[in-house]
Formats: structure tokens, C-alpha cells, sequence
């Protein structure tokens, strides 16, 4: 039995030294031509050096890889080689790295390169000082600035990494992308070479030749120069900033997107759109935003809040519209109103209130069929407002506190001076119903009138004069002989439980409630790689998936391919 257990025994070591044996055989650096052979056991313990000859450089081949040199200093016990001088490795038929001189080791794979660097790969060139090239992880890298050039853009930064199987760069500190159409400044970036696509990290800012954009989280396609922002997005558009959670833009279409607290600033007309979602129309001027939308037009000393369902934008400068949709509601510290659709012409200075109109001023609640507030086009402050038909302003009572003055007619046509309105002219059968005091406030009566005009005069956002014309009649009742019928005007209701008292009080139910999508990456972390390969998949969307195809050669054009070892017949002819 012992016998037996010690065969068995031999026979496991022999195979596991001649396992081991194989193993070391196979990693070992082989020599294919060594040329001038020599040996330096003083300077050089252990080493075998080789030098060019006449016909050939030294050549050396490692598991798929092949390196030339004019002079190698090769140690078979570290399998380690020291190449010096026009040196050049190349790996299959895709990877070509040429230097001054190169140490390679075998038993990890690992060749640092040094000496005006350059390395070929099918897409791109990238040249530095010092590179290190790890071929187990295919993975190479450097650390004191380098330069890729491929076919449209050439890329710098100080520390960069390449990962070969997915052709991809992961560039660090100082980044640059410089382009004709464009260029880049980034802290952090993925460059992917086949599709020329961009992800980017921590600032960076994208400058092309009608925009800026700018995000500490973004995405660039820079073919067709379409990409998108996901953290503290800006994009500068003409004349205005978009400023958004996610931010997307194409130039071809001219057409830009956000979603999630959203700023666009139009910087002509100071006027501001906040939102939670956007979307802004470059050639046309114009600007669509829904999600408790609000149009901001920023006065001198105040500002005037517009609020809708949806709010569109359209038109130059000089001739913009703002519309806002679905119930309607605007805020001004002296102003405000509702209705159900809102039109603001630019060029005329006419804010139009359309179906069902309310609007407060101060204390005066105004409806009619339509409204029209007029703005000083020079000045940017309120001129004047029209009711049109069936015109009726209340205001509460401001001693009593219980009951309402009130008047009515066909037309409302009031005046305002520094904001604040001061006349207004009701006309065609005027009704009036006017709570009257002497001058130690106490009360006299309840005036009521007919006729064909009034003029009312405000002092301290209250009527102070009321002056009747054309037929004027009326009567007035003693405390508590007032008709019961008479107290109120045909057609009054009151809207003060809808008023608006502040900006907030613009947005409505659904508004404060709403729920934001959840915009993917912003606070976890994405597979870039995964990514890149969904985008290819999803290639066809121009708006929100733009084609990423790889770049096509002309016809004619050879597919681009990395030129062999120069013969020692052309080094002497070069030099």
C-alpha cells in the first residue's frame, strides 16, 4: 500500500512540474530575432543584451504581442525586457504603441512606456510622455498629460486611462475637447472613440457656435452636437438661459428641452419662465412650459406673475405674445386677477383676460366679458384697463365692514398713475350703489343712483369722489330703511374667497401636489458602458435617442490600418 501511495505520489509532482513548466513556457518572452548578442555580468547581472543588426531590429514576441527595437536588455529569470530606441509594440492588428524606450514585464503583462509616446488604435491616436499599457485588463493609462487625435476632434488631459475592448477614454483634470464646430472644458470625461460620444462629470462647459451649455453631469454627441445636462444644468441659447434638473438640446432641430425646476431667462425682455417642464424653440423664439408653469415679467421694484396650466412664448423680441391657458391666474402686489385664458401682446403693451375675468386691485373687484390691462411701453408700468360689456366693480365697505359699494355699466375704463389706479369712468346705463358717510364717519345713508356716466376718483385704494353725468337720478335710504332688494346690484357675486393675495396664490390644488419624475442619475450612479450600448440599440430617435452610428469612410477610402517595422534598407535612406 505504500509502495502504491508513493507512485502515486511521483506521478501527481511530475505532472504538476510539467503543468508549472507549460504554465512558465507559455508566459515567458520569446525571442525571434535577436541579432548582436552580448552580456555585461557587471553592469548588467543576469541580463542578455541584443542590438539591431544591418537587416533587422531586435524583435520579441509575448502572447500575441510583438516588439521591435534597435537595443534590448532582456532578464529570461524576471522575464522582464528593457527596449530602447525606435521602439515599437504591436498588438494584433488594432493596437500599435511606438516610443524611445519601453520596459515590459511578462509574468503580469504590464509594458511602460516612455519617450514621446504614441499609441494607434483603429479610431484614434493618443500621444504623451509616459504611458503605461497593462495587457491583461487591456486597459492603458498615463499620469502627466497626453493627446488623443481621431477622425473630428483632438482631446487633452492630464491623466487618462483607454480601455480597449470598449474603446473607450476616461479622461481627468484639465480636460479639453477642441473641435471646429465646438470645444470642451471638462474635469472629468468618458470619450468613447467609435461613436464620439461624451460623458461627463463634475464642471464642464460645451461652447458651440450659437449655444453654451454647462453641467456637472451630462451627456454629447458630438457628431451631431446633441447631448444633455442632468446636474445644475445651464444652457445659453441666443437670448436665453435654460437652467433645469435634466436639460436636453439638438442643434439640427434647434430645439431644447427641461424637466424639473426649471429657469428660462429671456434676457432682452427680463422676463422669466419657471416650470417643470420646458421646452424652447430656437429659431422660432419661442417657449412652451407646462407643471405649474408661471411667466415672470421682472419690473423696477415689482413683478408681474402669470400663471397657467400651460404658457407659451412666441415671437421676437419685438413682437412677443405670452399666453397662458387653463384657469388662468396673474399677481402683481397691487394687481391681480383670474380667467380662463390670459394674452400678452409685447408690441402693444395689452395683457387680454379672456372668458369669465376677475381682477383686484387693492380692494376693488372688477368682472366683466373681457378685460384689457394696458402697459406704458416705455415706462413698463400699468397705463390703463378696459372692461368691455357688462362691466361691475364691488369694493367692501371699509367702515361698515358688511356691506358692498357697487357699480355697473356697459364699459369700465380706468387710468393709472405710478401703478396705482386713480380714475375710473363707467358709461352707459350706469347703476351705482354707494355707502355714504359724513366727515366724523358716520353713517348717512345708502345712495343709489342712475345714469349715463360716472367718474370715480380713488385716493388710498378707495373711492373718494363719485361724480355723476347724462341724466343722473337716484336716492338715498336712511339706516335701516334701506329696500331689502336694493342693497345689491342685478348680477353681484362676490369673489373674495378667490382672491389672490400673494404669488403663491396663483398655483391651485394640483399644482402644490404635483409629483416630479424621478430623472434617471442624478442621485445614483449609472453604468456608463450600459448605457452607451442602450443608446446604440435605440439608435432613430432624433429628439430623444439621436442616431448613434459609427462613423462611415468615404468611398474609396481604405480602412485605416498600422504600418509594420521599417525596413533597415529605408532607416539608412531616412537618415
Amino acid at each position: 500500500m505504500f509502495k502504491y501511495k508513493l507512485v502515486i505520489g511521483l506521478i501527481l509532482f511530475v505532472f504538476s512540474v510539467n503543468a508549472q513548466d507549460k504554465s512558465t513556457e507559455k508566459k515567458q518572452i520569446k525571442i525571434v530575432h535577436g541579432a548582436n548578442f552580448t552580456k555585461d555580468e557587471v553592469k548588467l547581472p543576469g541580463a542578455s543584451i541584443f542590438s539591431r543588426d544591418s537587416e533587422r531590429q531586435v524583435e520579441f514576441e509575448h502572447q500575441g504581442a510583438t516588439l521591435w527595437c534597435d537595443v534590448a536588455v532582456f532578464y529570461p529569470k524576471e522575464n522582464r525586457l528593457l527596449a530602447i530606441d525606435n521602439v515599437r509594440m504591436q498588438q494584433g492588428d488594432s493596437i500599435q504603441m511606438d516610443s524611445g524606450k519601453l520596459e515590459y514585464f511578462g509574468d503580469i503583462k504590464l509594458a511602460k512606456a516612455s519617450k514621446n509616446v504614441v499609441l494607434q488604435s483603429p479610431d484614434a491616436t493618443l500621444t504623451t510622455d509616459t504611458l503605461y499599457f497593462d495587457r491583461e485588463k487591456q486597459e492603458s493609462y498615463y499620469r502627466h498629460f497626453g493627446t488623443i487625435v481621431d477622425t473630428a476632434n483632438t482631446i487633452k488631459s492630464r491623466i487618462g486611462r483607454f480601455f480597449m475592448e470598449t474603446n473607450k477614454y476616461q479622461l481627468l483634470d484639465s480636460v479639453t475637447v477642441e473641435n471646429p464646430k465646438y470645444h470642451v472644458l471638462s474635469e472629468q470625461m468618458d470619450y468613447y472613440t467609435d461613436s464620439e460620444h461624451v460623458y461627463m462629470y463634475g464642471p464642464s462647459t460645451i461652447t458651440g457656435k450659437d449655444y453654451v451649455m454647462y453641467c456637472e453631469r451630462g451627456y454629447y454627441d458630438s457628431k451631431v452636437e446633441t447631448g444633455y445636462g442632468i446636474k445644475n444644468t445651464r444652457i445659453d441659447y441666443s437670448n436665453k438661459i435654460i437652467e433645469g434638473d435634466s436639460v436636453y438640446f439638438n442643434k439640427r432641430k434647434q430645439f431644447a428641452s427641461a424637466t424639473n425646476n426649471i429657469v428660462v431667462t429671456d434676457t432682452v425682455n427680463d422676463g422669466v419662465i419657471r416650470a417643470h417642464y420646458a421646452e424652447v424653440y430656437k429659431e422660432k423664439d419661442s417657449v412652451f412650459a407646462t407643471k405649474r408653469a408661471v411667466a415672470i415679467n421682472v419690473m423696477e421694484k415689482d413683478s408681474l406673475y402669470m400663471h397657467g396650466d400651460t404658457l407659451m412664448v412666441t415671437g421676437k423680441p419685438d413682437n412677443r405674445i405670452i399666453r397662458a391657458f387653463r384657469d388662468a391666474k396673474f399677481f402683481k402686489t397691487d394687481i391681480s386677477g383670474k380667467c380662463d385664458s390670459i394674452h400678452f401682446d409685447q408690441k402693444t403693451g395689452i395683457t387680454q383676460l379672456i372668458t369669465n375675468p376677475i381682477i383686484w386691485n387693492i380692494d376693488n373687484q372688477m368682472t366683466g366679458d373681457s378685460i384689457h390691462l394696458i402697459s406704458d411701453l416705455e415706462t413698463d408700468k400699468l397705463d390703463s384697463l378696459k372692461v368691455i360689456n357688462n362691466a361691475f366693480i364691488i369694493s367692501l365697505d371699509t367702515i361698515s365692514k358688511t356691506g358692498y359699494n357697487q357699480a355697473k355699466g356697459k364699459n369700465l375704463f380706468g387710468k393709472f398713475i405710478n401703478n396705482e389706479l386713480n380714475f375710473i369712468d363707467l358709461v352707459q346705463n350706469v347703476e351705482v350703489i354707494y355707502y355714504s358717510y359724513n366727515d366724523q364717519n358716520e353713517f348717512v345713508g345708502i345712495d343709489k343712483s342712475l345714469c349715463g356716466k360716472v367718474t370715480m376718483e380713488m385716493k388710498e385704494n378707495a373711492i373718494d369722489v363719485i361724480t355723476y353725468y347724462i341724466n343722473p337720478s337716484g336716492q338715498t335710504f336712511p339706516e335701516g330703511q334701506e329696500p331689502e332688494t336694493g342693497v345689491k346690484l342685478k348680477g353681484f357675486v362676490w369673489y373674495g374667497d378667490q382672491r389672490i393675495y400673494t404669488k403663491d396664490d396663483i398655483f391651485g390644488e394640483d399644482d402644490n401636489n404635483l409629483v416630479l419624475p424621478i430623472i434617471r442619475g442624478i442621485s445614483n450612479p449609472i453604468d456608463i458602458d450600459a448605457e452607451e450600448q442602450e443608446r446604440h440599440k435605440n439608435q432613430g430617435d432624433p429628439i430623444n435617442n439621436p442616431p448613434n452610428t459609427k462613423a462611415t469612410r468615404k468611398k474609396g477610402v481604405p480602412k485605416p490600418t498600422l504600418s509594420k517595422p521599417v525596413p533597415s534598407t529605408k532607416l539608412k535612406q531616412q537618415k
